[in-house]
């Protein structure tokens, strides 16, 4: 379950981290368009797909301060369930787009990248409760971000798929 909760702290820090930018700020609103909202103090919703078959079932995701403030810390503290055992090859496509502009786009070793959380695979199936403080970056460009991390097992089973639509 660790793996789980790596995955969902994973998709709010990395992009924090690596690509520089924020998709947090006063008046965030999650677009009522999209899938179903990830319960507790978070921007975070389901993608589209249908989310049923998912081996991950996230009980809630907190972000502290919600919404986070440019140049301070942004604690996440998530708990959820995974019902399968995550072991080497498991894999997460990353993306975020700028308005229509795409960043970045990768599909990251989720083995590799879970070191960010303080886990290693493989991550046994259960319950678990994880926090992760992140810095927030000072500067925060103004515009739209979509932010999607779609997960997978090695043996391609749907592990969750998160997305987080952010105006600020």
């Amino acid at each position: 379950m660790k793996f789980s909760l790596a995955l969902t702290s994973l998709f709010l820090s990395s992009f924090v981290s690596a690509a520089g930018v924020s998709f947090f700020s006063n008046g965030q609103k999650v677009l009522e368009d999209k899938g179903e909202a990830i319960p507790g103090d978070n921007p975070l919703i389901h993608c589209k797909k249908d989310h049923d078959e998912n081996i991950l079932v996230l009980d809630h995701v907190n972000l502290t301060p919600n919404p986070p403030v440019p140049g301070q810390k942004l604690t996440i503290e998530a708990v959820g369930t995974l019902s399968e055992k995550i072991e080497q090859g498991a894999y997460v496509n990353l993306q975020v787009k700028y308005g229509l502009i795409k960043l970045l786009s990768t599909r990251a070793d989720m083995c590799e990248q879970i070191a960010n959380v303080d886990l290693k695979c493989p991550v046994d199936k259960g319950k678990i409760t994880l926090t992760k403080d992140v810095d927030i970056p000072k500067e925060i460009p103004g515009g739209t971000y979509t932010v999607v991390a779609d997960a997978y097992t090695q043996d391609e089973k749907k592990i969750v798929c998160l997305e987080a639509t952010v105006k600020f």
